[in-house]
């Protein structure tokens, strides 16, 4: 098996095999959202038809911000999820860590960058428990070889306990955090393994106006007969207006996608505005089954995956600390 771990790096966050001596700390579920190229669904033998299902409620769902309540012997904690908890040392450390990886003017906002771990720690936790759901188990001895693989990548022992000691973990908690990732990369890849790989598609050309005369004046020429792709050509000699083949979820603008998946081919649209200016579109075919892209898939996995976290989230009670 092949399963990811989290990671990022000083520009950007992505999922990736933990490779040492660049691996940062993880920035979970923007790390899910933005890379998911390297995902491996291999070793997934459940079905898939219950991960798109919304979680059972069985109790109305809480998020609650409260403190904890005063006790000799109790853990810290900084979140506690579905009666799984994240104590605030782990809380703190991850945040360490993050802190550390990145630049100092950058972080504006103390309490936003602490929310933002905190859900990122949510979200992994969340995914952990739908990995234990759908039955997935790692072995202790499947564990041990990923570490030494670890090691080994990190060209020794001496090495790899120089990368420990400046991120902030001991062997039992490097340990911990690499099963608690493949446990997450698994119930990722199983919610991924379930975007369809036809979907409705159009044939759209455009022509844009920045401004809404123009575009009115162009309208009225259109009606009146003329060609829309002559025309689109003119306004736009270099891309000819021609935006292609797209499902939904992957035009910049959510009013361009509502007409264009309410025409029919040969339609004209009428003056549509954006945040960005104004435009008219033509349908030129339909095709009810087309094969995503492979960037229009990387933005329905991750829709698909931000959907199946929320959905989880709203359905779980979660009892936050950390953000008093």
């Amino acid at each position: 098996m092949d399963y990811s771990v989290w990671a990022g790096n000083e520009e950007y966050l992505t999922i990736v095999e933990y490779n040492l001596p660049d691996m940062y700390p993880r920035y979970f579920l923007v790390a899910l959202l933005l890379i998911i190229s390297a995902i491996s669904a291999c070793g997934i033998e459940q079905t898939v038809s219950s991960i798109t299902d919304t979680p059972p409620a069985t109790s109305l769902p809480t998020v609650t911000q409260t403190s904890l309540p005063p006790t000799a012997t109790a853990i810290p904690m900084a979140v506690i999820v579905n009666g799984q908890g994240i104590t605030r040392d782990d809380f703190e450390n991850e945040l360490n860590r993050f802190l550390s990886s990145q630049e100092s003017d950058s972080l504006t906002d103390p309490s936003a960058v602490e929310k933002l771990v905190l859900d990122d720690m949510i979200a992994q936790t969340l995914l952990i428990q739908g990995a234990d759901e759908n039955g997935f188990e790692l072995t202790q001895e499947e564990l041990d070889d990923r570490l030494d693989k670890l090691i080994l990548e990190a060209g020794g022992e001496e090495d790899f306990n120089q990368w420990l000691q400046v991120n902030g973990f001991d062997h039992e908690g490097i340990k911990l955090s690499l099963e608690r990732s493949i446990k997450a990369a698994f119930m990722r890849d199983l919610i991924l393994s379930a975007v369809p790989e036809y979907v409705p598609h159009v044939n759209v050309q455009q022509i844009f106006f920045l401004n809404s005369e123009q575009a009115n004046q162009v309208l009225r020429e259109l009606e009146s007969g003329r060609d829309f792709a002559t025309l689109a050509a003119e306004i736009d000699p270099l891309t000819r207006g021609e935006l292609g083949w797209v499902p939904r979820n992957f035009l910049p603008h959510e009013e361009i996608e509502e007409v264009a998946f309410s025409m029919q081919p040969g339609e004209v649209s009428q003056v549509i505005e954006t945040s960005v200016g104004y435009h008219i579109i033509q349908v030129v075919a339909v095709e009810d089954e087309r094969r995503l892209s492979p960037a229009a898939r990387l933005i329905w996995q991750e829709l698909a995956l931000r959907e199946w976290v929320n959905l989880r989230r709203e359905a779980s009670n979660i009892e936050i600390f950390a953000l008093e």
